[in-house]
């Protein structure tokens, strides 16, 4: 079985720990975020866009850059306590709800 989201965000948090640093400020961490999210804009173009790769261009993933996007969604959520299976429900919860007959819904009976 895969690890939870409390598991990780205590994985990342005990990563962090060990640097004198510790979490970059809200700014820099949504700075980071910027630039993660535009990796993998990269790379999604990349893989179904109009734009192929540069041959001297680095064999990067859409798995990867999602990595990426989820780990410093972890470092973020860390820095400022939030928990972020509680941050999920809360979402899940709003979708299914509010948004509850937004989309259409597959028959399946």
């Amino acid at each position: 079985m895969g690890k939870s989201m409390a598991e990780m965000q205590q994985e990342v948090d005990r990563y962090i720990s060990q640097f004198k640093e510790g979490y970059f400020s809200p700014l820099s961490m949504m700075a980071r975020m910027s630039e993660e999210v535009g990796e993998l804009a990269r790379e999604v173009n990349h893989q179904f866009g109009e734009k192929p790769k540069k041959a001297d261009e680095a064999d990067n993933s859409i798995e990867l850059e999602l990595g990426d996007i989820l780990f410093i969604t972890i470092c973020f959520a860390n820095s400022l306590g939030i928990d972020l299976t509680e941050a999920h429900n809360k979402v899940m919860h709003k979708f299914t709800t509010r948004d509850a007959d937004r989309w259409t819904k597959i028959n399946t009976d």
